[in-house]
């Protein structure tokens, strides 16, 4: 009896992941990763934001909000969204944009629906 309703939990949890949609124009917010830092949003390398100008603090992105600029959904199932401020400051002050992988962030934490 446990085996079937832990199937049916995963199917619950499996269907609400599919059910979660996202278009152009949508606002999130930049939550607090699990892991020391960011998976599944591909922030740049602190290297990268130095030489551009940049100052690599990861701490000052959480809590950002973010829109949704675009949206590809790539060959492999995953769905990558490109992400920018709304207030029009640069990421880091170096990046205008960064890409995230959407279903895996949302699932993490990463981004959370503002």
């Amino acid at each position: 009896m446990s085996k079937y309703i832990l199937v049916v939990a995963l199917m619950i949890g499996a269907f609400s992941l599919n059910a979660q949609e996202v278009s152009v124009g949508d606002v999130f917010e930049i939550g607090r990763p699990d892991a020391p830092q960011y998976e599944h949003i591909d922030f740049p390398r602190p290297n990268f934001i130095i030489k551009r100008g940049g100052i690599a603090n990861y701490k000052r992105v959480e809590g950002n909000k973010v829109v949704v600029t675009s949206v590809k959904e790539k060959k492999d199932g995953t769905l990558q969204v490109k992400i920018k401020r709304t207030d029009g400051n640069r990421f880091f002050g170096s990046h205008w944009q960064v890409a995230a992988d959407f279903k895996e962030a949302m699932a993490s934490g990463e981004l959370i629906k503002a």
